[in-house]
């Protein structure tokens, strides 16, 4: 998320207006009060630390506290934040602030109309309607600060882009396939993806590829049938292969694996055409938004003949791998190719 200059909500929204800049989690930096906000924690931390960091940088006299807004006693905060008697800066960290106590909320509010000199206060809040008080007194301005959201990475397309974010900071090469392995093992924990990208940084000299990862973390490259289903989808006729033959090897089941191709491409065919928004049609269909959004993506260069070309050829799969053919290995082969040819073979 870019940042955002200030912006008026209308009074029949009834919210607050935002009038302090809206950040990225990589783009914090400081301000009198800095609100750390959203569900995505291991981005909140690593956002918070780089703060901390950086004002360590400019002073290394940094006098750092940490306070529980759920667990606060009264004045605490303006005690850490009084001047010391040879004026080090101070870093105040706030956590659980969506759990604050009601003195906490009172305390932080009083504090909002007059911050210290030299004090950064940073409060994290992680969701909820608790500190609302707070937080609208923070977005239309009082005290001077600045708000870093640091949202949830759900989509495989925002981990990608995560991962690939953290070699292009370290000035480390490495091959797109090679990225989509590290993210696809990696892709139900955020702190683990991190850790292991910074692990291939550290220890590879040269461009990283899919041998590369495959050598390190082959273990965690459990290949599901979406995943094989996506590449073909895409067009990666040898990844699709690759990925076909390592899912079964691992004891993938040949069934689910059609079961995968024709979920997808169904929801294809029932997208292809239609008009109107991603809600609307997923109302429409009996679809999550992000289905919808999924399917229009995956529809680019495909035509109507392809798809229904696909339906066929996934029925006889499927056929063939429930006992109507000799080699369900074969069946899947063959259906990868057709369907990584877009139904044009």
């Amino acid at each position: 998320m870019a940042a955002r200059g200030s912006s008026r909500a209308s009074a029949s929204t009834g919210r607050t207006a935002v009038a302090i800049p809206q950040l990225a989690w990589h783009q914090i930096r400081s301000a009198p009060v800095v609100l750390v906000s959203g569900p995505e924690g291991f981005l909140a931390d690593r956002s918070i630390r780089s703060l901390r960091d950086s004002l360590k940088a400019e002073d290394p006299s940094l006098e750092i506290s940490d306070l529980a807004a759920n667990d606060y006693a009264p004045g605490e905060l303006l005690t850490l934040a009084s001047p010391s008697l040879f004026g080090e800066p101070r870093l105040i960290r706030v956590e659980n602030v969506e759990k604050c106590n009601d003195v906490f909320l009172s305390d932080m509010l009083d504090y909002l109309n007059d911050p210290a000199d030299g004090t950064v206060v940073v409060l994290r809040h992680g969701g909820g309607v608790r500190g609302k008080k707070l937080l609208d007194a923070i977005r239309a301005g009082t005290g001077g600060g600045i708000e870093v959201i640091c949202t949830e990475l759900k989509k495989d397309s925002d981990k990608y882009d995560f991962a690939q974010a953290e070699f292009k900071a370290a000035g480390k090469k490495i091959a797109p396939a090679a990225l989509r392995a590290i993210t696809s093992a990696f892709a139900d924990d955020l702190a683990e993806l991190a850790a292991a990208c910074q692990q291939l940084i550290s220890d590879t000299a040269a461009e990283i590829t899919e041998a590369t990862v495959d050598k390190y973390y082959g273990g965690r490259m459990e290949t599901n049938a979406f995943q094989v289903a996506d590449a073909a989808i895409a067009g990666r006729h040898g990844e699709a292969l690759v990925s076909l033959r390592h899912a079964l090897s691992s004891g993938a089941d040949p069934v689910p694996m059609v079961a995968a191709f024709a979920s997808k491409i169904r929801t294809m065919a029932k997208v292809s055409g239609a008009r109107g928004g991603s809600g609307q049609l997923a109302q429409k269909f009996g679809l999550a938004p992000w289905q919808v959004e999924r399917a229009q993506r995956d529809l680019r260069g495909w035509t109507e003949d392809g798809l229904g070309r696909c339906i066929e050829v996934l029925a006889e799969t499927d056929a063939n791998v429930k006992g109507g053919g000799r080699d369900p290995v074969f069946a899947l082969e063959r259906m990868i190719r057709i369907v990584s040819a877009r139904g044009r073979d």
